[in-house]
């Protein structure tokens, strides 16, 4: 186990050979995964490993292929969905690889249901029970876990990542890591909007990764929103596929071809967000029949606790929906993985989970719940065992006397700090260009040149005098890393002239051959934007 030192300040400072930030799935079997190659590993997390992030308040399915000749028909399905952006060798990866992690909970003794013939189910996972076990897994692997000790900077020795710092919220001191090699896993960045588990989800790997030298891709695919009851932060869009839509006074809303609106889920998205976007819009689920609303209540009963709270029946009475922003949690931006490990091109960086990338994976869609499930599986197995290997090889050389902190904005200010510029207001400011569906869901090239020009602005500001003292650093860094986001996302989509996927450009409505690749985003003050082939050929130089 490592071990703990104290200084004068009380801070604790501990070495490993992997530190792992984050405390979601893909997190868990990071740590378990170095774990069990031999490497000491240290987990950080922001809130409490098996109730943070989007996977512990849910139920969620998985991508569940098993081996055989058709595994490749199914990937092949599910490419044609994806843009053309996706990798299928990384599909066909991703499916194995979470395939034998499902077996592998199986055998640990994860209590999966069985189907009437006696099977074991292990297409699905029970959010928290899912998480509460991946966290026994994890403490039964060895692994120092250190809960509500959010991550403010990387550690670098000149020639790679050698740790992380950060702060303490309970105790209130700071701590630091020194280790061989680091996973992020920091999950993606919700932008504050009020949906399940993303409270914690600000995007603070991306900017860290950023810091370091690593480039993201994806950030343009911001568009993917999901249906919930007004007022809830409940983003379950299952429900809403059995749905009719309606105005306020009962008379239902017509599709294109004057039909009444039904299904809420897929294409049929795009005609609700018009909706939404000229008035207010009720639903009712009066498609599902009886034994499907038991089925549904069964099977997925956190989406009728408002409806439950509320008194009303949602297969009889009409109530008030919206449309929750689900920003890169569900859309596909983060870090850029640059080979079969994860690595991030940055020595010693590795990343997993929804902070990393998943065009490979999903390309111009959303992976939803189930790709997303299954890619953390994989990707958290895939990164643990590349950082234990770099942990390896690197052996004593990371603990040198002369390391530096790249944490810069929200932390380092470069200029003097003003009080006027407030965490709070900065994350108001970029809510209110990334989140509205007039701007995010349906783009524009003249909204989003001006967008750009506020988010740059704001930026500015950020980098040169936000700055917070204590645990109000936390606070601060978050807003720098949900602006940092935000600026790139808005950048990037400004770039792609084309739609594709979730991204919805109104002036340039269809697709562009000249743009059927990943644009790769590599800086954070002064960035720039590469089509993936030439960053391939920078990093091969």
């Amino acid at each position: 186990m490592p071990q703990p030192q104290r200084s004068v300040s009380d801070s604790l400072h501990l070495q490993a050979d992997v530190l792992v930030l984050g405390g979601g799935p893909s997190a868990a079997w990071a740590a378990v995964a170095a774990a069990e190659s031999g490497a000491k590993v240290v987990l950080a997390d922001k809130g409490y490993l098996g109730t943070s992030g989007a996977t512990a308040p849910s139920n969620t399915g998985t991508w569940c292929v098993p081996p055989g000749d058709n595994r490749h028909a199914v990937v092949e399905r599910r490419w044609q969905r994806t843009g053309e952006l996706a990798d299928q060798r990384w599909m066909l990866r991703c499916v194995d690889t979470a395939y034998r992690n499902l077996l592998r909970l199986s055998e640990w003794g994860y209590p999966f249901p069985s189907e009437e013939d006696g099977r074991l189910y292990i297409a699905n996972l029970r959010g928290p029970d899912y998480m509460r076990f991946m966290r026994r897994r994890v403490l039964l692997a060895g692994v120092t876990v250190l809960d509500h000790h959010p991550a403010l900077e990387l550690l670098s020795d000149g020639d790679a990542i050698v740790g992380a710092a950060g702060v303490a919220r309970q105790a209130g001191h700071d701590w630091r890591v020194d280790a061989n090699a680091v996973v992020l896993a920091t999950g993606g960045c919700a932008f504050r909007e009020r949906i399940l588990g993303g409270t914690g989800l600000t995007g603070d790997g991306y900017l860290m990764a950023a810091e370091a030298g690593a480039s993201l891709s994806g950030m343009e695919f911001t568009g993917k929103y999901t249906l919930a009851p007004y007022g809830s932060s409940l983003n379950k869009g299952l429900p809403f596929r059995w749905a009719s839509f309606h105005r306020e006074d009962g008379s239902p809303i017509l599709g294109p071809t004057g039909e009444p609106l039904r299904n809420g889920i897929g294409d049929r998205e795009e005609e609700v967000a018009r909706a939404l976007i000229d008035g207010p819009v009720y639903a009712r689920l009066d498609q599902a029949e009886p034994a499907l609303q038991g089925w549904l209540r069964q099977g997925q009963p956190n989406c009728f606790v408002p409806y439950d709270r509320a008194g009303i029946d949602p297969f009889t009475e009409l109530f008030r929906i919206t449309l929750r922003a689900e920003g890169t949690v569900r859309g596909t931006g983060g870090v850029d993985i640059v080979s079969d490990d994860c690595a991030t091109g940055v020595p010693g960086l590795y990343v997993a989970g929804d902070a990393a990338s998943r065009e490979i994976m999903t390309g111009a869609v959303s992976g939803g719940g189930a790709v997303n499930s299954s890619w953390a599986l994989a990707s958290g197995w895939w990164a643990g065992k590349g950082a234990s290997i770099h942990a390896k090889r690197r052996g004593g050389k990371a603990f040198r006397g002369t390391v530096q902190s790249l944490g810069q904005a929200g932390l380092r200010p470069a200029a003097s700090p003003r009080a006027d510029i407030a965490a709070g207001e900065v994350i108001d400011a970029v809510r209110n260009e990334v989140t509205p569906l007039e701007g995010n869901f349906f783009r524009s090239g003249a909204g989003l040149d001006k967008s750009r020009e506020r988010l740059e602005s704001l930026w500015r500001d950020v980098r040169d005098h936000l700055q917070g003292e204590g645990l109000d650093r936390v606070r601060t860094r978050e807003a720098a890393s949900i602006a940092a986001a935000g600026r790139w996302s808005v950048a990037a989509a400004l770039h792609r002239t084309e739609s594709r996927g979730m991204h919805r450009r109104t002036d340039v409505p269809g697709k562009s051959p000249d743009l059927a690749h990943r644009l790769v985003i590599t800086g954070v003050d002064a960035f720039r934007i590469a089509g993936a082939p030439e960053r391939l050929a920078e990093l091969a130089s």
